[in-house]
Parts: structure tokens; C-alpha cells; sequence
């Protein structure tokens, strides 16, 4: 089988949206008050309309405006557009036809309908009458569908051949030249065909994609003579579901009695299964039907619109599909969806399979449920041989396993416990919103539908992990019905707000829907957070509310609890102490937030008690810190073994451009890579079953030493290995030395394509959210299980963009005019407004100190929060880092009020500034500046014998506050990451307060 052409017949998805582009929206109706009345019961046409569009689940029902002659008509013509206009004649002689005519003539675009009530009179006098004016005569015969059915088969006229020959919708053929025949049979043949269309749109994802997979039924084309039903096949041959046909009808502008017979034969010499029905008033045309393999349909029968029904829902492809035995006839499987078909396939018998695959049944049905991709490749694939039996089995197999994917790719989904399985990726429970992450996941998964490539990089795929959100109003019925606001607006400690929420009870209904989750992932799981504002353009809530994960167990009601309380952990953040003082920070109001939860896969692998992936990492599409050759636009890229927490905590990630994947600076010495490379890594502790949760959301989480990965046999691809007695460093893994973390053979030698998909996914996610994004992502490497390996998208969010900012020059000033400069600064702009310094004292400094110093700033900024006063922050090593030994462990909170953050390395403690976290991001988002400076490397200037000259406004054991009399000025240039504090009184060009860094 030709696999390439097999990938470019059905993984192009069809645009439903695209479909149906021509309606009618305004109908003119032309007849006596008494007519219209005739119509339905009590005169409103239009109500009446609206209701038959409600009950078939069609959208946009159009207006009717009716007027009692063809002055007013014209006037209503020449004043308003109208899409189709339809008159009712009275029985006695009038004009109509010939106005019909006039209207033609002067808006030709228009469809005309005759609509009469039946009479043999009536019937007469319109043969005699000159029809050129008119698009199609029908005629009243009581039945309320007939306004509809109209309707529907002059848009199934307007927009077929773009429908058709597009995406393959299909076409049912009418051929009948009794007005009182075809006005009986259409609105039957609609009702019906609606109806079914209804029944297979409950196979998309959710309600809008329902509706607009309604538009995809096939269409209903009426012919009245031989010659028009010829040019409607030939135009059509290859998308007819099937024909019903009339036996005598004009053939060259002559009645002829076999004109159906001779039309039907022709369709029979081009396609010898299509199904075609037969009706005649006339019994011994069955005989003929019969020959030409068709079935036939008495007219006389009192019941024809039952019989025709059933004849359609048995041949063209409606309901249920039924495997039978070609033999006895009996039915072996039924088949009610695609999923039943994908369940059932490899189990049908051969002999059953070639039968209804050789005569196209199978592709006939899909077609009928508009799944125009998978159908076009089975129909174009000939069944000729029994022996092919199992080839297209397993293309049955593959196609409806591609296909479900790709329909899941970029939907967001309405969970249902009997659909949710292995190709499901994104689904949602509630009808609220799915919140920052949430909304960032879903975006995420468009955008890789949208970029096939992403699909199939080198044979590695970059997906979504398996996704259900819990929908904000999910979070608004537990708050509610366990009346939880007044404990979480309290002011209670952390620790007692979780254990109110613990005992809490979420809505039953939940349970089934996670029993049936964890059947579906069989992995652990992780509860992440997603707020309303969590991620939102301009104030990312990033990093301050939990996320916990839980072991997959096959106790699935231990797993149940332990989810349960992890959910309710997550919705207890929401009014912890930090959340609450992120808020003031940010100027918003607690009782505004709510949220959405995140159930997702954990990405990893499982090594005996503990779970991890290969690697996991954050991308920026803007490097504040590029090296060399490199570009600020280029992006950067940090990377580690294990889970992420080990970067978002500040650790020693591996930092690269992924333009630039050979330029590492940490690998490109000895020494570097020995001393700043990572050395411990973060995996999930499967025997944690700790009873209570706690609110450390990292409980189960194990900080191990890298020597336990290579125990696991997970480190190949990923490390070097040191021979100490050589003093050198081997790319790849070797027996004996240590291994240092390098990522070389990904990296240097091109062994998973990781820097090119990450580039992508920075460039792509860049244009379509229209800045600079920070991306997080997982993966795993080759294994037996997996041969090609998987990068799964995490999430994105956007950072500040900084051309927003003003471009102002920094002035080369000399040392004694500024407090502090810096080569590596980060932010632009200026800022007037900054009145006090808060600094750690040098002497005598000790990182062992640390989380002394991380409580007594925490104090400080409580100060500076209440008095809304804003402050520069310098001390030594990583601002936020969870190692203490590489800098000071403050959260975003403790320092929220800082303007400039200045990370300082001493002579005896340099340490890389930090990059790679959400800390991090919280920075820039808020406009902070941010300098990074070595004053012993002659990197930078920090003049603290300057600051030591003023007395403190407060001292503490290892800080000092600085307030002056008048404020420090702060000049930023981000384009090349000069920054300066200068001191007060000094005086520059253009310093108008942007209050933006």
C-alpha cells in the first residue's frame, strides 16, 4: 500500500464552516391574506418557519414578509433584498405567471416558486402557461413541511457545485415531473434526510460542531426531464448517493414512458452499484427495475412515503450500517458509529467484508455521515479480490484511527464517558470558561493542526498531552453548595483554608467521568491550576497557585480520593496568603477569580516507584541574554532531566538557543560543564499515598541525585561522560566517569530533532498570538514502547513585549555619577519615581544565610505594600532560587513591590544569573528591571560604599533600606542591555516618568 498517497487522501481535514456559504435569509411572499392563511392554521408564516428550523436543529430560519399583490411586491423588491419570492395564484385567471415573468426580468438572481393549491383545474391551466419566469411550480397539498423543503432544495441548488466538488458532499438525485408527485415526495425526502444528518451530528465533539456538521448532508437535486437529470449525473457522477426516478417523464420535450428506464441505464453503463429507486404508477415496470438491479416503488401504494423511507434508509447508506453474511443473509455485526466500526472491523469475515467493500457499502455509509475524508480513500481503494480482504481491513483500521485524530486535533470537547478514549486528546466537563491554561492548551492544540509539520518532524510528533478541564462553573457549584467563601476570604492560615476545602464535597456526578478518565490514560495524572487570569496577556498569573500529581493506581478509588482532595488542594490555593498578596500586587479583586482545573497525562516513564520524563524545559522567543552569533529574536531555551519543577525552582538547567543548538555556553569549557551543569533532577514518588494532602503541593515529589537516573537506564542521548583520568569529556554514554548533563548527542549530533521542533514552536506560537511567548514543554526520548520518541506542548503563554516600550538612550556615564550599572540588563524606559534602596550588606555574607534573608525581605516588602511604595532590590546570586545555596529563596510576593531586581556576584560566590523560571516571567511581565552584574569580572558597577555613607532608614541583621530625598533615576536600553541607576540629583536628558521598564 502507498503509504504517502494514503496520508494525502484523508488527513485534510473538512471544513464544515466553509460549507452551505449561500442561504436564504429573506423570503418575499406574494398572496391574498386568504392564501397565506391556507398555508398553516393561523397565518404566521414566519413562526412557522422558525419553528421547523428549531425542531430539525437548522440555524439562521429566514424571514418571511408577506405582501396581497405585485405593486407592493415591486416596491418591497426595489427597497430590500430578498433571496427568494414566492406566489400563490388564485384559482381564477390572473397575471401571476406573466409578473413572474417581469420580476425575472429585472432581477434574474432571484428565485421564483409557484406555490398552487392542488386542483386537476389548476393542473391544467399550468400546462397551458408560459413557465420561463419561474424556477419551479409546487403545489399545496396541506403539508406544513412544503415551505421548508422549498427552501432547502433552492440553497442545496445555490451551493452545490462549490459543496461538491470541494469536499465531496453527496448528491441525491430526484427525477419527477408531477408537480403534485414532487411536492408530496420533497418535503418527506428532507424531513427525512435532516433528520438522519441530526442523528450522525451527534458524532462531533461538541454543540457547535454539530451544527455546523448538519451542513455537510448530502444535497437533494430535483429533475423534471431527461435531459436535465443526464447533465445533473455527469456533472455529479462520482458524489451520487442515490436516485430516485419516475419512470415517465419528457425526453426530448415529448412525453416518453420509458424515459426513466433508458435514464437508469445509462446510470447502470457508468456505475453498477449505486443504489437507485424505481417509482411507477405502472406494475409492470418492476420487472425493468428489477434488471437494472433497482428497487422498485408502487405510486399507488397509500403508504409510498413510508415505503420510500425505509428503501432509502436500507440503500443509500442511512442508520445503522449492518455486516451480513452474502450467503444466508444474516446480519453478523451492527454498527452504530465510527467507533463501533473501528471496534468491529477486524472481526468481520472476509467473505462479508469483500462483499459490501467491493460494492462500495462501507464508503456509502461514511459518505452519508459526511466523513468525506475516510470515505473518498475507501471508495478510491478497488476491492477486486477476496484475497485483499485483510489489507483493507487494516486500511479500514488505520484510516478511522487517523481520522479520529485528526477530528480531535484543535476541538475542544464535550466529554462523555462512552466516547473518551485513546485518540481523544482535549475535552472539557462544564459549560464555564477552561481558563488561562486551559485556553492556552486549547490554542495550542489548534495551532498544531494548523501546522502539519509539528505532526511528523523526522518521524517524532509534537502533541497535547491527554486533557480534560473541569470548566470554571464546576469551581462556582462546590464554592456555593458547600458555602466555602467566608472561610476563603478569611483570613485563616493556608494550612486551615485547605482542611475546610478537604472536607468539602464535589458534585457527585464527577465520579463516573474520572473512573472512566483513568481507564482511558493509565498514567499518573497531574491537577494543574488554571485561573481566569492565570495567563492572560498582561498579568500572567504564573507559578502562584498549586499543581499537584498523583500516581496511577489500580485501585481506582484510592486514585479517586487522592484526585478529589488534589482538586480541591488546587481550588484552596486560590485563597492562600500568597494568592491573596498577588492580587493586591496586581490590583485585582480575590472574589473575581475563579477556576478551572487541568487533568492531564504526566508525560514520563515509570522506573520501579518513581515516574519522570526524559527531559522537560521552557522556551522564550525573545533571549535577553544572547551570546556570540546569537539574536535577541532568536529565542532561548532551558532544559533538564526529570520534571519540570527542577527549572521552575531556579536550578541548574541547560540553557541554549535552539537557532543556535551548537552554541552552549555552559559545555564550552571543562570547567562550566563540570561546575554549572544539572546534577539532581525531580521524578514523582509512585508509593506516596500520603492520607492528608499537604499545602506543599510538592509532597510526593522526589529531588533525587543524577546517579539514581543512571541506575534507571534513562540518561543515554542526554549525557557525556567525564574520564577523569584523561581530564576529558566524551559525548555519548560510557561505562565508568561521571555523567554530565549535555544533551551533546541531541544537541551537537542531531539524534532527536529537539532544537528544530522547539524553534517551530517558538516561531509559530510567536506569529499566531501575535508577541513574544514563553512555551513549556516535556518529552520522551526512543524506548522499545515509543521508537520514534514524542515532544509534548505544555503550555504557552505571552510575555510583555518590550518594543512596546519607549526607546530611550542610556548616557555612558562615568562610575561616580551612578549607583549601579549593568552590561546585562533586562526591561527599557526609565523610571523617576524610586525613592529607596534595599540591599544585602556584602560583609561578612554567607549563603548559608539565605533563608534568613529570603524572611527579613518578606517583612520589608509587607512595609512597602502597605504604604504603596515601590523599591530597587540588590543582593547576591539567584533572585527566587529554591537551592539556597545559589540564592536568596524568595517567592514573587515577599518581593512584589520591587521595581529593579539586581542580581550581584561576590568574589567568593558567582553564581549564573537566573533564567528559566516562572519567577522569572513574573518579572518581566510586570515591567521589572532587571540587572545582572560581576563588579570583579569588571562586568558592571555597584557602588556600596556610597550606600554605606547614608544612615538606614532600617537596618536588620543582613539588610539595609536606603530612602533619599530626592529619587534615583533608572535608564534602560533594551536593545543592548545597558542599564544604569544614577544618583539622586544627577541630572539627564528626557527623564518624563514612563513608569515602564
Amino acid at each position: 500500500m502507498d503509504t504517502k498517497n494514503f496520508n494525502q487522501l484523508y488527513l485534510k481535514d473538512t471544513s464544515f464552516a466553509n460549507l452551505m456559504q449561500k442561504r436564504i435569509f429573506n423570503v418575499l411572499l406574494i398572496a391574498s391574506r386568504y392564501d397565506a392563511f391556507m398555508l398553516e392554521e393561523d397565518g404566521r408564516v414566519d413562526e412557522q418557519i422558525f419553528f421547523e428550523y428549531v425542531s430539525l436543529n437548522l440555524s439562521s430560519p429566514p424571514r418571511v414578509k408577506q405582501v396581497n399583490n405585485f405593486d407592493h411586491a415591486f416596491y418591497e423588491l426595489s427597497s430590500k433584498r430578498y433571496d427568494l419570492v414566492i406566489t400563490m395564484p388564485g384559482i381564477e385567471k390572473s397575471d401571476t405567471f406573466e409578473q413572474c415573468k417581469n420580476i425575472k426580468e429585472k432581477y434574474p438572481d432571484i428565485p421564483i416558486v409557484v406555490l398552487t393549491p392542488f386542483s386537476r383545474e389548476v393542473s391544467q391551466r399550468i400546462g397551458n402557461e408560459d413557465l420561463s419566469g419561474v424556477d419551479y411550480v409546487f403545489s399545496w397539498l396541506g403539508n406544513a413541511d412544503l415551505l421548508l423543503a422549498i427552501i432547502k432544495l433552492i440553497e442545496d441548488k445555490m451551493n452545490a457545485e462549490e459543496d461538491i466538488k470541494s469536499v465531496g458532499v453527496q448528491m441525491i438525485l430526484l427525477v419527477e415531473d408531477s408537480i403534485r408527485f414532487y411536492s408530496s415526495i420533497l418535503p418527506h425526502l428532507y424531513k427525512f434526510v435532516l433528520k438522519q444528518s441530526q442523528i450522525f451530528s451527534t458524532e462531533a465533539l461538541n454543540e457547535h460542531e454539530q451544527m455546523l456538521r448538519m451542513r455537510g448532508r448530502p444535497k437533494i437535486k430535483l429533475a423534471r426531464t431527461y435531459e436535465e437529470a443526464i447533465a445533473i449525473y455527469n456533472k455529479y457522477s462520482n458524489n451520487v448517493l442515490g436516485i430516485v426516478s419516475d419512470v415517465s417523464f419528457k425526453h426530448n420535450g415529448v412525453k416518453d414512458k420509458k424515459a426513466g428506464i433508458e435514464f437508469c441505464s445509462y446510470v447502470r453503463e457508468h456505475d453498477e452499484f449505486v443504489p437507485i429507486i424505481i417509482e411507477s404508477s405502472e406494475i409492470e415496470n418492476q420487472t425493468m427495475a428489477l434488471n437494472l438491479n433497482a428497487c422498485f416503488l408502487d405510486k399507488n401504494s397509500k403508504k409510498l412515503p413510508v415505503d420510500l423511507r425505509k428503501t432509502i434508509l436500507r440503500n443509500f447508506g442511512f442508520g445503522d450500517f449492518e455486516f451480513v453474511d452474502p450467503d444466508s443473509g444474516e446480519v453478523l455485526y451492527t454498527v452504530r458509529n465510527l467507533k463501533d466500526l473501528q471496534n468491529t472491523i477486524m472481526s468481520v469475515p472476509d467473505d462479508s467484508l469483500y462483499f459490501h467493500g467491493s460494492r462500495n457499502h462501507i464508503s456509502r455509509w461514511l459518505y452519508s455521515r459526511a466523513m468525506f475524508p475516510i470515505a473518498e480513500l475507501l471508495r478510491r481503494k478497488a476491492f477486486t479480490d477476496i484475497s485483499e480482504s485483510q489489507e483493507v481491513r487494516e486500511l479500514i483500521f488505520n484510516a478511522i484511527v487517523q481520522y479520529r485524530k485528526m477530528k480531535n486535533r484543535g476541538v475542544v470537547a464535550v466529554f462523555k464517558r462512552d466516547r473518551f478514549d485513546k485518540y481523544s486528546n482535549f475535552a472539557r466537563i462544564g459549560q464555564g470558561s477552561l481558563g488561562g491554561k486551559g485556553r492556552g492548551l486549547a490554542f495550542i492544540d489548534s495551532l498544531i493542526k494548523r501546522h502539519p509539520i509539528l505532526e511528523d518532524y523526522q518521524g517524532v510528533n509534537v502533541t497535547v498531552p491527554k486533557t480534560v478541564v473541569l470548566c470554571t462553573d464546576i469551581f462556582d457549584e462546590f464554592m456555593e453548595a458547600n458555602n466555602l467563601y467566608q472561610v476563603a476570604l478569611s483570613d485563616l492560615p493556608d494550612d486551615q483554608i485547605l482542611r475546610y476545602f478537604l472536607r468539602a464535597k464535589l458534585p457527585d456526578k464527577l465520579i463516573e467521568d474520572f473512573l472512566a478518565f483513568f481507564d482511558v490514560v493509565r498514567r499518573p495524572i497531574a491537577i494543574r491550576s488554571s485561573s481566569l487570569l492565570e495567563d492572560s496577556h498582561y498579568q500572567p498569573f504564573a507559578g502562584i497557585y498549586s499543581t499537584y500529581m498523583i500516581p496511577y493506581l489500580e485501585d481506582k478509588y484510592e486514585m479517586l480520593r487522592m484526585l478529589s482532595d488534589s482538586i480541591k488542594g488546587v481550588y484552596a490555593s486560590v485563597f492562600y496568603a500568597d494568592s491573596k498578596a498577588y492580587m493586591t500586587a496586581t490590583s485585582n479583586v480575590i472574589d473575581q477569580e475563579k477556576m478551572a482545573i487541568i487533568l492531564q497525562e504526566v508525560v514520563g516513564t515509570q522506573y520501579d516507584d518513581r515516574y519522570y520524563p526524559s527531559f522537560s524545559g521552557v522556551g522564550r522567543s525573545l533571549n535577553y541574554y544572547p551570546i556570540n552569533d546569537e539574536k535577541a529574536e532568536d529565542g532561548v531555551v532551558d532544559l533538564a532531566i526529570g520534571l519540570g519543577k527542577y527549572i521552575v525552582d531556579g536550578g541548574r538547567s541547560l540553557r541554549f538557543s535552539p537557532k543556535h543548538p551548537r552554541n552552549v555556553l555552559q559545555t564550552s569549557t571543562l570547567d562550566l560543564a563540570l561546575s554549572d551543569t544539572q546534577t539532581r533532577f525531580y521524578a514523582l514518588d509512585l508509593k506516596n499515598m500520603q492520607e492528608s494532602f499537604s499545602v506543599d503541593d510538592s509532597f510526593n515529589l522526589l529531588k533525587l541525585h543524577m546517579r539514581e537516573a543512571e541506575k534507571d537506564g534513562s540518561l543515554r542521548l542526554m549525557v557525556s561522560t567525564f574520564d577523569p583520568y584523561d581530564q576529558i569529556m566524551r559525548d555519548g554514554y560510557y561505562d565508568g566517569g561521571r555523567k554530565v548533563v549535555t544533551f551533546a548527542n541531541i544537541l551537537q549530533h542531531d539524534a532527536f530533532p529537539l532544537a528544530e521542533l522547539l524553534s517551530m514552536m517558538l516561531e509559530f506560537g510567536s506569529k499566531e498570538m501575535g508577541r513574544h511567548v514563553e512555551i513549556e514543554f516535556a518529552g520522551t526520548l526512543p524506548s522499545e514502547e515509543n521508537k520514534q520518541g514524542t515532544l509534548y506542548w505544555l503550555q504557552i503563554r505571552p510575555i510583555v513585549d518590550t518594543k512596546e516600550m519607549r526607546d530611550d538612550e542610556v548616557f555612558d556615564l562615568p562610575d561616580e555619577q551612578t549607583i549601579l550599572k549593568s552590561n546585562s540588563a533586562l526591561g527599557h524606559g526609565i523610571m523617576n519615581d524610586l525613592y529607596h534602596i534595599v540591599y544585602v550588606k556584602t560583609k561578612d555574607f554567607n549563603s548559608s544565610n539565605n533563608m534568613l534573608i529570603a524572611r527579613e525581605i518578606e517583612k520589608i516588602n509587607r512595609r512597602f505594600v502597605e504604604k504603596g511604595e515601590n523599591y530597587i532590590l540588590v543582593g547576591p546570586g539567584r533572585w527566587g532560587s529554591s537551592d539556597t545555596a545559589l540564592g536568596i529563596p524568595v517567592k514573587w510576593p515577599h518581593i512584589s513591590n520591587a521595581r529593579l531586581i539586581v542580581e550581584s556576584a561576590l568574589k567568593n560566590y558567582r553564581i549564573e544569573p537566573s533564567q528559566g523560571t516562572h519567577f522569572f516571567q513574573n518579572l518581566t511581565s510586570f515591567g521589572v528591571g532587571y540587572f545582572t552584574i560581576n563588579p570583579f569580572m569588571n562586568d558592571g558597577f555597584f557602588d556600596e560604599a556610597y550606600l554605606e555613607g547614608f544612615e538606614a532608614e532600617e537596618e536588620t541583621r543582613f539588610l539595609r533600606v536606603i530612602q533619599f530625598e530626592k529619587p534615583v533615576v533608572v535608564k534602560i536600553n533594551g536593545k543592548k542591555n545597558i542599564g544604569l541607576v544614577l544618583k539622586p540629583g544627577i541630572i539627564v536628558e528626557r527623564t518624563e516618568n514612563t513608569n515602564t521598564i
